[in-house]
């Protein structure tokens, strides 16, 4: 991840447990947790608290702390992205979060708030976007392009050069062919194996793929 600044995650469901469990991993200093739901105001995640809302990273400079957006995604939603632009509006940073466990390429480029699960590849010429998800053990070869936003969820596998646009969801144990492009705001149903491009918004499952 990215080093120095201690680290509050926005979030306290499952992907921001997983995510406490990377940060812990890496010996990151972790401040603790927010949530909407005020009954989890108190709680634990991993040991660390559940502070109370949103609000409560107001009580810290943009320029003091990091910012992990710990909320997931099942399918194209607009809630994660909605908490990254809200926040970096306001001057805050987030994290690039990658776990020991991961291979990343050196040649890789890797934005701001990206996020590489455990035993997730990631191979030389590819880019991750901005508050991107490659989940646990994924695979991205080389010269892909995962756009701003996209969750590549567990165990999907994307041959060479596929590019993936902006705000998509490839669901868990897809599969993508080399050379394919997925359009913005496009769905991969969990374990499709895409072998054409797929339109914006488009939303595939089966295996060949097919609009549903």
């Amino acid at each position: 991840m990215s080093a120095g600044l201690p680290v509050i995650i926005i979030g306290a469901g499952g992907h921001a447990k997983v995510l406490a469990g990377l940060l812990i991993a890496t010996g990151a200093t972790v401040l603790g947790l927010t949530d909407a739901e005020p009954a989890r105001h108190g709680e634990h995640v991993l040991g660390l608290s559940v502070l109370g809302g949103d609000d409560v990273i107001d009580a810290h400079a943009p320029e003091n702390v990091q910012l992990v957006v710990g909320v997931g995604t099942t399918r194209p939603a607009p809630a994660r992205r909605h908490i990254y632009e809200t926040f970096a509006a306001r001057g805050y940073g987030f994290a690039r979060c990658i776990h020991p466990s991961a291979w990343v390429s050196p040649d890789a480029e890797i934005a701001d708030g990206a996020q590489i699960m455990a035993g997730a590849i990631v191979q030389p010429g590819a880019h991750i976007g901005i508050n991107a998800i490659v989940n646990t053990g994924a695979s991205i070869d080389h010269d892909c392009r995962i756009g701003d936003h996209v969750h590549i969820a567990p165990g999907a596998v994307l041959g060479g050069t596929v590019h993936i646009g902006t705000g998509a969801h490839v669901g868990t144990g897809a599969v993508i062919i080399e050379n394919r492009a997925v359009g913005a705001d496009a769905m991969v149903c969990a374990g499709a194996c895409v072998i054409h491009d797929i339109a914006d918004g488009e939303r595939v499952g089966g295996v060949p793929a097919k609009s549903i």
